[in-house]
């Protein structure tokens, strides 16, 4: 790939209190082999050393530009505003998150797929977590190794049947900036999986790319905000049932939505009935029966009884199970 001129590229990075981990993030983005490329910090109202990191940096290196936020914006805002400020003139965006970084090739090998592939809107690649390839400690998969493009309507269509996640999350992805541009803001405001709906619009109008390399770092857990907030919550069974419900007419024949959708509501009913009996924050509670109650018409308390009752009958059926269970809860609190 070719390491000078080319396609520019908006790498941009908001950013809260993000002093423990932004060095690394910003290092990874300056050992680029692609170097047409400009860096945007958006510092989100930090209270640590946020600024002071980023602004030495960019006293250093020209390429480097920092915007600080008036007010205090939650996640999903805060990553909009890193859509609306890339210039329109330059080619691609590449989100990385403050808590992330790149491998050196990650710029050039993705801006080389897209630039190869006109119709191509968004490219992604393989992920790593800790010492394993993933996401956020699910099932995360690739294209064939055979192929590296696909249309935009198979990528859905492939995360709705076959459960083929190859979205990877917001510092996986570089995305061309006309697509971007035709919906903003870009992420679905007021949702903390907005970016999956975004993929997923912009997939309706362009094709996907997919570099079969690992190429970005994802922290999770207690050293991520966004991921620890999500994992917190158990939020991903009930996204996938709200994108069935948004986004499956558009890509699913009307039987295969019914059965897709079947399966997923009585998963996730499955699921809340299993927290019926863990030790559950009230602040998950509000978080599902919220969510719930935007979707239409709310929980459903005749299901989610008839769902715990299976649960109880299994349980009393494995005591054994059960009472390994609760002790490994118990001994995880502390």
């Amino acid at each position: 790939m070719a390491s000078n001129g080319g396609a520019r590229v908006s790498v941009v990075t908001p950013v809260y209190n993000g002093e423990k981990h932004l060095e690394t993030c910003i290092k990874s983005v300056l050992a680029q082999t692609y170097s047409n490329f400009e860096y945007i910090i958006i510092n989100n109202c930090s209270t640590d050393r946020t600024l002071e990191i980023a602004s030495a940096f960019a006293d250093r290196d020209r390429r480097i530009k920092v915007i600080s936020n008036a007010s205090l914006l939650n996640v999903v805002e805060s990553h909009n505003k890193a859509f609306s400020v890339a210039p329109p003139e330059n080619e691609y965006i590449k989100i990385l998150g403050a808590d992330d970084w790149l491998f050196p090739d990650c710029l050039a090998e993705m801006v080389g797929l897209a630039e190869a592939n006109p119709s191509v809107g968004m490219v992604t690649s393989y992920v790593l977590m800790g010492s394993k390839v993933g996401y956020d400690g699910l099932r995360f998969d690739g294209l064939p190794y055979k192929g590296s493009v696909i249309k935009g309507r198979d990528a859905c269509r492939m995360r709705f049947l076959d459960r083929v996640y190859v979205f990877g999350g917001p510092s996986a992805s570089l995305l061309r900036t006309g697509a971007v541009k035709e919906h903003l803001p870009f992420y679905t405001v007021g949702n903390y999986h907005g970016d999956n709906d975004a993929y997923l619009r912009l997939l309706q109008r362009h094709d996907f790319g997919f570099v079969h390399q690992v190429l970005t770092y994802k922290r999770r857990g207690e050293d991520s905000r966004t991921t620890y907030y999500l994992d917190s919550v158990n939020s991903f069974l009930l996204s996938v049932v709200e994108e069935l419900v948004m986004f499956g007419p558009l890509f699913l024949t009307p039987g295969e939505l019914q059965t897709r959708l079947q399966d997923a509501n009585n998963e996730y009913y499955m699921f809340l009935a299993d927290q019926l009996f863990k030790f559950r924050s009230t602040a998950f509670w509000n978080y599902h029966l919220g969510r719930l109650k935007i979707l239409g018409p709310g929980l459903n308390y005749a299901k989610l009884a008839r769902f715990a009752l299976l649960r109880l009958i299994d349980r009393l059926l494995n005591p054994k199970r059960t009472t390994e269970g609760v002790i490994r809860r118990i001994l995880n609190r502390r």
